[in-house]
């Protein structure tokens, strides 16, 4: 992994960061817990790699990072509620989150949900409002229907349903990269489409890109999978071998663990391969990409 890549996927969490406790901060007084339940989910921590992607891909493209700003957040804020109401009792029912008490532990269950519902809102807003130079401007309503499809029925939520379907049932591999390009591809693909839109590049090009973001997305997954079988605890922040505790179907339970990374890689070059008819530096996203296959945590 590039020093030059490291670099810049801290200088994007700072980023990130300090622009989502700017947003926390600045909500008037209204709802004090629920604000600092927001606030919790938001800022406890994170990988922020859906900004990171969508950074990387329009910098690559020429897009100014404050353009990039909006969608950035709206990405985080999606990704954040999904985790609080994924942690929830009715769902995964989790009591650890990035190295800590998940939301409705560290407060309670109906906050949680709130809180969830209002960081989901939050992200639109920002699309609807958030500053856009006058080049980037036409493109609110794109970026609302593309994080809106990724989100929603057809994407993470409707990948949410099938995980749940699937637990305690067997499914094949075909039913599992399914679920898995809808739950956790969809919005990282929105990560790389959202960039495309921002930066009005070609339609040859977007496909490239998109090809790209399947690949590595899914490649995300198989990574997390193969981390819940060999990660720790303390490292991964999140309960070890939790998957296999709620007798989820895995890349590594089909696969076997030696097949599953295997796949990984696979996944890997297919996505390097789609970067290479582009016309642009793509170190930095490659780069990206082998932080993705590579990652412990």
């Amino acid at each position: 992994m590039s020093q030059d890549w490291l670099t810049a996927l801290g200088q994007y969490q700072t980023r990130i960061t300090q622009l989502l406790k700017d947003q926390v901060e600045s909500l008037p007084s209204l709802a004090p817990v629920l604000r600092d339940a927001m606030g919790y989910a938001l800022l406890m921590g994170g990988k922020r790699v859906r900004p990171a992607m969508l950074y990387t891909t329009g910098q690559m493209l020429g897009v100014k990072l404050s353009d990039l700003d909006a969608a950035a957040m709206a990405l985080e804020c999606i990704h954040c509620y999904s985790l609080v109401h994924d942690d929830l009792p009715a769902m995964d029912n989790d009591d650890l989150r990035r190295g800590q008490p998940t939301c409705h532990i560290a407060f309670d269950e109906a906050s949680a949900i709130l809180a969830g519902d209002a960081l989901q809102t939050l992200a639109f807003s920002l699309l609807c409002d958030y500053p856009l130079s006058a080049a980037c401007e036409p493109q609110r309503v794109k970026l609302v229907s593309a994080l809106a499809s990724a989100s929603g029925y057809l994407g993470m939520c409707g990948g949410q349903a099938l995980d749940m379907q699937a637990t305690d049932k067997l499914i094949d591999i075909g039913q599992l990269e399914q679920l898995h390009q809808c739950k956790t591809g969809a919005l990282l693909q929105a990560s790389v489409k959202m960039a495309c839109i921002l930066a009005d590049i070609p339609a040859s090009e977007q496909q490239q890109l998109a090809i790209f973001a399947e690949n590595i997305g899914l490649a995300f997954q198989v990574q997390d999978d193969i981390l819940d079988v060999t990660g720790d605890t303390q490292t991964l922040g999140k309960r070890q071998g939790s998957d296999q505790t709620l007798n989820k179907s895995t890349y590594p339970a089909l696969l076997g663990l030696d097949g599953a990374k295997a796949l990984a890689q696979q996944l890997y070059q297919q996505a390097l391969q789609a970067l290479q008819p582009l016309p642009y530096n793509t170190d930095l996203l490659r780069s990206f990409a082998g932080y993705i296959v590579d990652r412990n945590h």
